[in-house]
């Protein structure tokens, strides 16, 4: 082998390492999402509104975990989930909202799990 070739692939190699740990989602983050989701699954009672229909609790955690899947390469960070998959509808851009108790009022989904995250990281 040639020099040539030895520093292709010693850059080659040195490349690929960070785009493969930048991939990985650190299980710090991936406490704090399924918390934030976790969370809102024991809220009984509660309301989450997507496109303009109610869900229950339940039903919204687990669409909430296969949004998370489906952008899991794009999703670093408890806040990018918020972002990138609780904040809107990917088809509608509606906003997800959450009422927490019958014929309160509703809020905005990102709002409430942000607020939630902050009380996390305290």
């Amino acid at each position: 082998m040639n020099s040539r070739t030895f520093l292709r692939i010693m850059l080659l190699s040195g490349l690929a390492i960070p785009f493969a740990s930048a991939a990985a989602l650190p299980d710090t983050e991936k406490k704090k999402i399924e918390s934030l989701i976790s969370h809102l699954e024991s809220l009984k009672g509660s309301k989450f509104n997507r496109n303009g229909k109610d869900y229950d609790p339940a039903t919204a955690a687990k669409f909430l975990r296969g949004k998370w899947d489906a952008n899991k390469d794009s999703i670093l960070t408890a806040k990018d989930f918020i972002a990138k998959a609780a904040t809107k509808s990917g088809t509608t851009g509606k906003p997800y909202l959450i009422t927490l108790k019958a014929g309160g009022p509703q809020t905005p989904c990102a709002d409430y799990l942000g607020e939630r995250l902050k009380e996390l990281e305290k």
